[in-house]
């Protein structure tokens, strides 16, 4: 049964989480069905994998004949019952949510090792496995269920765990995944019901690897430092243009942060998963974007993504990441299946290359590169680099056209639903833009505890001095800083041109010195350096520094400058050709005055200076 099939033709009221009418609703019937592309024909050996409906490991699921999703508690019941049944598995609650659910992790392992040190010692590689990040994206909950009970009591898929061990994390948002309903997500096929992007706080938890302010990402970044896999996956569903792909993948590749662990996934895994999906009946792709959003003539390209994403964050990490999207447009069926053959072929690969994995990690770690790029640009020429190389330009597309439209009165976009190939402009931000020359460390005053406490989260090593001590840094001077005029995920954001200024400065008993010489120096850097997109200073956590607190009054300020005039030739030189030559300068008597005061010794010289110093 297709989507189309299950909604029903009766309008609804959009109802909020609360149970509240969030407005008016006037869609009518309009909103009562989804309106999407033509849906692609398919039929892939996958469908197999679907047990029967008389099967007592049915999951909830199937037992719709994968056209809907089970809520969190049917869930967690579904794997209670699983573990119980099965020696291989074990559960736990990794954390809780804001509104007070666990967050559940399975653990799979043929060895029953269930405890972070036992999976350490190991000599089978781990992979950590989780869906739901966006709730209403939920396509890996389901195929994970279906894997897991293949893993044992079905027994289909047993000879999996005998080289490999699994952590699986079925909803990250869990509080996003109980906002379920049919109208969750207007431009996906699927399933009936889903949950929400956000979470209760409306917060993006795939936006919060740097700056840690969900329980969600602060339980998975734990989790990661606990339990240390090999290898980090993240289930989703991408929206966008329509082509003919339905399982697309993506992760940094060798230009990154991480080129040993970015190699190995070039080599190994990448062809595997394009093979093994091929195999089952799906027609897997590049995790690709439009460049301008919606026209695919404009070219496709494929970002380096900063540390706010998980991909990005395991880069920084050293920690292989591959960020899978399935197409929103295809069938539920065919994404859940798409993602059973996705993590079946990823987990046979680590069981088979696992020790190359570990040591390509091992010379990530080690890696103290002198200059750290903080961003990435395009490269026109970037054909070579992609991680996608066995794939040609040739783009397996759906047919578009643009017709004139009343509603926005321009043109509109409509997909033909007939299979096309084109061959596009194709570009890859490999190209390091802005970059930092890498510090000895970082200090840190005891005042800006909040910041301190996240880079501890995050595993960052740190010292902290017992005693006050003066030190030779290098500080910056924020100059032209910004403030966003509208919040982001929770946050006012900075930014600012930096400037270097180096000083002696005395640091107080308390304060941290974070050396860049460890494997999360780099990430280090990222989150310190205030020119990073996704530095503590980007993010808004500095947001004091930026403030004036003194000012000066004009009948003091008047007569000193007068005198300062008198005194000084060359300063009463730079203010009579600052007046000729700067009209708005002129003409603001305020300026004026401040111009004069930044000149006294009153005159706060911290402000707009970046409070985080560099040890060179």
């Amino acid at each position: 049964m297709r989507w189309s099939q299950a909604v029903s033709s009766i309008a609804l009221l959009l109802i909020g989480s609360a149970g509240v009418c969030a407005g008016p609703v006037v869609a009518g019937e309009a909103a009562a069905e989804m309106i999407l592309p033509p849906e692609l024909p398919w039929s892939g050996r996958s469908r197999s994998l679907i047990v029967a409906a008389d099967d007592p490991w049915i999951t909830p699921s199937e037992q719709s004949d994968l056209t809907g999703t089970p809520r969190y508690e049917e869930t967690v019941a579904w794997l209670r019952r699983l573990v119980e049944a099965s020696p291989d598995l074990a559960m736990l609650s990794i954390g809780r949510s804001d509104e007070g659910r666990d967050i559940w992790m399975v653990i799979a392992s043929r060895e029953k090792r269930f405890t972070a040190a036992a999976l350490r010692d190991s000599r089978r590689p781990l992979v950590l496995a989780q869906a739901g990040i966006h709730a209403g994206e939920i396509d890996g909950k389901d195929a994970g269920l279906m894997l897991l009970r293949d893993l044992t009591v079905k027994g289909t898929k047993r000879d999996l765990l005998e080289g490999v061990n699994l952590l699986f994390v079925p909803i990250l948002n869990v509080d996003g995944h109980e906002r379920m309903s049919r109208y969750s997500r207007i431009n996906q096929r699927g399933p009936v019901e889903s949950g929400w992007r956000v979470n209760s706080r409306r917060l993006n938890l795939n936006r919060d690897y740097a700056k840690l302010d969900t329980p969600g990402i602060r339980a998975i970044i734990r989790t990661l430092a606990e339990y240390d896999p090999e290898l980090y996956v993240d289930l989703h569903v991408t929206d966008g243009i329509d082509y003919q792909y339905d399982v697309t993948f993506g992760y940094t590749g060798p230009h990154g942060h991480s080129p040993a662990g970015a190699a190995w996934l070039d080599r190994h895994l990448a062809p595997a998963l394009l093979r093994d999906l091929e195999a089952m009946g799906h027609i897997p792709g590049p995790l690709m974007f439009a460049r301008d959003g919606n026209d695919p003539d404009q070219g496709l390209v494929e970002w380096t993504p900063g540390p706010r994403f998980s991909n990005g964050y395991g880069d920084l990490r050293h920690l292989p990441t591959v960020l899978l999207e399935n197409h929103s447009l295809k069938p539920y069926d065919q994404r859940v299946l798409g993602t059973y053959v996705f993590l079946e072929s990823l987990l046979r690969t680590l069981a088979a290359h696992g020790a190359e994995l570990r040591e390509a990690i091992a010379a990530d770690r080690e890696r103290r590169p002198a200059e750290v790029p903080l961003t990435f640009g395009w490269d026109g020429d970037a054909e070579q680099q992609r991680p996608f190389r066995s794939l040609p330009r040739d783009f397996l597309m759906v047919e578009q056209r643009l017709v004139p439209s009343s509603i926005s009165g321009a043109s509109r976009l409509e997909y033909t639903g007939r299979p096309v190939t084109r061959t596009l402009p194709y570009l890859v931000a490999t190209r390091p833009g802005i970059t930092v020359t890498r510090p000895r460390a970082y200090w840190i005053p005891p005042a800006w505890g909040e910041v301190i406490e996240r880079l501890r989260l995050h595993g960052i090593r740190m010292e902290t001095i017992d005693e006050a001590c003066d030190v030779r840094v290098e500080l910056y001077r924020i100059d032209e800083p910004q403030i966003a005029p509208q919040p982001f995920e929770g946050h006012a954001q900075a930014s600012g041109t930096p400037r270097a200024e180096t000083r002696t400065i005395r640091f107080v008993a308390g304060s941290v010195r974070v050396p860049t010489d460890q494997p999360l120096g780099d990430l280090a850097i990222h989150l310190l350096e205030p020119a990073a997109p996704d530095s503590f200073f980007s993010w808004g956590f500095f947001l004091e520094a930026l403030q004036q607190v003194e000012y000066v009054e004009g009948y003091v300020m008047e007569p000193m400058a007068e005198k300062m005039l008198q005194d000084d030739a060359e300063l009463r030189e730079r203010f009579e050709t600052l007046i000729a030559n700067d009209r708005e300068f002129a003409n603001d008597p305020q300026r004026r005055l401040q111009w004069f005061y930044e000149k006294t010794p009153y005159f706060d010289r911290d402000w707009n200076v970046y409070p985080v110093a560099r040890e060179l």
